[in-house]
């Protein structure tokens, strides 16, 4: 991995949101394969710098290249480059007059303009993958919210995605959920899936990524490996939230 271009380059992203700047210069840099974490305290910029990276959010000035393609480019074709990025929410955004498969497969049929057959054979291999080959019938209303969570994970998989973003992905479900999303993750994380997570679930972030990222104020205030920032983080700022929230 350490030979292999970079898959994700941010340089110098900045977001105001008019007189409020939430990203303050963030750069980035991730390779094929690699898994990013992000933790951070409550409107740190996290969210925002996920949803600046696929311009779900115009970022106010910066850089953002993925598999070489600048996103924040004028004249880019955002929809061509959005195939190439997943992206699963805090809320699940699922349709609900549609069932599990109608929903994974809504996106295959408008996006890539596959058969209905088509789109619902590679749907129902999605929904096997996260777990949910015997949902496939089933309504959102029907699902649990970790089966509702496991669905959106489907259907960001199923665009065959090259990077997935995971916005906060456990924040609304009840504890007990909470492990079939993360055990999903690991399992796209053993087979090689790049992503970059933000995300509250410290023992995720521990033994979940490769690097973790620690921001505050809308800067990224240290980055390294989980065993480092866990267990000797550099920054003041790092090591009180770290103690905040493993002790909270």
């Amino acid at each position: 991995m350490a030979d292999a271009p970079f898959l994700l380059e941010i340089d110098g992203l900045h977001k105001s949101f008019g007189d409020l700047e939430v990203l303050k210069g963030v750069s980035l840099r991730v390779r094929p394969r690699e898994v990013i974490i992000v933790i951070g305290p409550s409107g740190s910029g996290k969210s925002t710098l996920l949803r600046c990276i696929n311009r779900l959010e115009e970022p106010t000035r910066g850089v953002i290249r993925v598999d070489g393609v600048e996103l924040s480019a004028r004249g880019v074709d955002l929809n061509r480059a959005r195939k190439d990025i997943g992206m699963v929410f805090q809320a699940f955004n699922l349709y609900p007059h549609l069932t599990a498969l109608g929903n994974v497969a809504l996106a295959l049929r408008k996006v890539l303009r596959m058969s209905r057959q088509e789109a619902e054979a590679r749907g129902r291999r999605m929904l096997e993958r996260v777990g949910l080959a015997d949902k496939a019938s089933a309504y959102p209303g029907e699902l649990s919210g970790g089966q509702q969570q496991r669905v959106a994970i489907a259907r960001a998989l199923a665009l065959e995605p090259k990077l997935m973003l995971f916005d906060e992905p456990t924040s609304a479900l009840d504890p007990e959920l909470v492990g079939g999303v993360l055990r999903v993750m690991r399992d796209l994380r053993d087979e090689g899936m790049t992503m970059v997570v933000v995300t509250h679930e410290m023992s995720f972030a521990r033994d979940g990524g490769d690097r973790v990222l620690f921001m505050d104020g809308g800067e990224v205030v240290e980055e390294g490996p989980p065993s480092t920032i866990f267990r000797n983080p550099a920054h003041q700022r790092t090591r009180e939230f770290l103690q905040r929230v493993l002790h909270a």
